[in-house]
């Protein structure tokens, strides 16, 4: 019988995933990432995502009703450095970092697969909304879920051949109201829980007060500014923006302004027009290619510039060992430095990056 840990969050999506292999047969462990970086017991419970005091709780009840073995491992460090970490200093460079793409690369795979393959286990599991395949080439790919909706390709291009390898994604092929039906038929508690919102660590959404609250970097004021330099105001810091951000800007120009760019080296966020808030190139690096090994030449394909882009055609063509340009056959808004971009041909993903 094959040994899979199940990641579980407490959410309605990991039980079901949970309860579905233990009905093919696995034998199945539940586990929870304790990455929550707090001690006290309050501020765990008031912090009510995926890895508050909360969570730990929902899925201990789940795995008992499930009569399945449960643990809590603790990834408190390793989440620190590749998740909180990269997430600050990503904001003071300017950029929009994607912080649960850099969790399921390094906490949720690399870390929990090392781990369970430690105990045993010769598979991990997630309640994620997406498919994995092993295409005539040989490679492990994701495949879009059947529930385009809640589809999660996006955030998962950047899982190497061997985490796809070891992974199983029962709830890929259901929707997301497949899904509380089965947890509702088998009196789960978790049936009619809310999905998690936000980033887990920033419950509240204030970004820029958490970045101010964990890093002894000062974070100044600075100059709004146009392409050519005309300065339009004073802003409250760069952290507290992102590109392609409209509201919040505080300046009335009589007509609606954009961020175009921030510039860390001089502390200056450019503000111009929709149309100048247009491109139709992107560079990206930090490449993972995943139904391919590389690309050869020019490759057409659908890419998604942030998780809730509806997507468009471009041409991705490389223009050295770990970096893309991607031509859109449309103009494009919002091209985030620090967010990933991602490639699909038909249904599957075939590698992304991180735009520059």
């Amino acid at each position: 019988m094959s040994k899979v840990v199940v990641g579980m969050s407490g959410g309605v999506d990991s039980s079901v995933a949970a309860y579905l292999l233990k009905e093919q047969g696995f034998d199945v462990i539940g586990v929870t990432m304790q990455i929550w970086q707090e001690e006290e017991q309050t501020v765990m419970e008031e912090n009510a995502g995926c890895c508050g005091l909360s969570a730990v709780e929902d899925a201990r009840r789940v795995a008992a009703a499930l009569d399945i073995p449960y643990y809590v491992m603790n990834f408190k460090d390793v989440f620190k450095k590749k998740v909180i970490d990269y997430f600050v200093n990503s904001y003071l460079q300017g950029k929009t970092p994607n912080p649960c793409i850099a969790c399921n690369r390094y906490v949720k795979w690399e870390s929990l697969l090392e781990r369970s393959l430690a105990i045993g286990a010769d598979y991990i599991a997630t309640g994620h909304y997406a498919q994995i395949e092993q295409l005539k080439n040989g490679r492990y790919a994701l495949k879009r879920s059947e529930n385009l909706k809640k589809d999660q390709t996006y955030a998962l291009y950047n899982l190497t051949q061997e985490q796809l390898k070891r992974t199983l994604m029962p709830v890929g092929r259901y929707s997301k109201e497949k899904v509380r039906e089965i947890a509702s038929k088998i009196h789960l508690k978790t049936a009619d829980k809310p999905d998690s919102q936000d980033i887990c660590f920033v419950p509240d959404g204030d970004y820029a007060s958490y970045i101010e609250e964990n890093t002894e970097i000062p974070i100044p004021e600075g100059n709004f500014v146009t392409l050519e330099g005309e300065i339009l105001g004073k802003h409250k810091g760069i952290t507290h923006y992102t590109v392609g951000q409209r509201k919040g800007l505080g300046l009335s120009l009589g007509y609606p302004v954009f961020v175009l760019e921030i510039r860390p080296e001089t502390n200056e966020v450019v503000i111009g027009t929709h149309a100048q808030s247009l491109t139709s190139t992107l560079h990206a690096n930090q490449l993972n290619f995943m139904a391919v090994e590389d690309i050869e030449g020019p490759v057409r394909v659908f890419a998604k510039i942030r998780y809730n882009h509806k997507g468009a055609w471009c041409t991705i063509e490389k223009t050295s060992e770990d970096e893309v340009v991607c031509t859109f056959e449309e103009p494009q808004r919002a091209v985030t430095p620090g967010q990933a971009v991602v490639f699909y041909q038909d249904e599957y993903v075939l590698g992304g990056g991180t735009i520059l």
